[in-house]
């Protein structure tokens, strides 16, 4: 038993487990989707989730404060499905390099209050619908399916929508960035 367990183990820093614990949860339906996109069994799914959660938790303190959360949580859910192919074949083993460039994360620029001020005054500068859309998707966290359900769209329409969106609120906090900065 005590090759097992490390004698100088040491529990990580209750309020760093705290923190990771919480960007988990507000991570938790993009980390899923991407289980599910490599992982066609949907029990397994959910093994993988709790795996990649029990493994982020124990290493809480390797995790850097601003730095990208999702990709340090995604790569180890990535090991977690390798190691989950190799220890339960099921002939839906994706390459290494397949599996790899699907869950490839570009680490988002840090947050800071200036990003955030700037992004709210870009979301007020949106249309109506568009603002809905984004404040359904990422305040309420409802899927692209159920947002097209609330807003009368159709599917694809709200991805579409969201897509857009996205990438004029990106532009325009850029853009303030870089106003700022002169």
């Amino acid at each position: 038993m005590s090759g097992i367990i490390s004698h100088d183990f040491t529990s990580p820093n209750p309020a760093q487990v705290a923190l990771v614990q919480q960007l988990f949860v507000q991570n938790l339906i993009p980390l899923r989707g991407m289980l599910a996109a490599l992982v066609r069994d949907r029990d397994r799914v959910d093994d993988l989730v709790q795996e990649t959660f029990l493994t982020v938790t124990a290493k809480a303190d390797s995790f850097t404060e601003g730095t990208s959360f999702r990709g340090w949580c995604f790569t180890i859910a990535r090991y977690k499905v390798l190691e989950s192919f190799r220890l339960r074949p099921s002939g839906e083993a994706l390459a290494p390099e397949v599996l790899e460039a699907l869950t490839a994360v570009e680490p988002p620029a840090p947050p800071n209050e200036a990003r955030m001020a700037h992004l709210t005054q870009c979301m007020e500068k949106l249309a109506p619908q568009a603002r809905r859309a984004i404040e359904l998707r990422y305040q309420q966290a409802h899927g692209p399916s159920e947002i097209a359900r609330l807003m009368g769209w159709t599917t694809g329409a709200v991805k579409v929508a969201l897509t857009r969106a996205r990438i004029v609120l990106r532009e325009c906090v850029e853009r303030q960035l870089a106003h700022e900065a002169l």
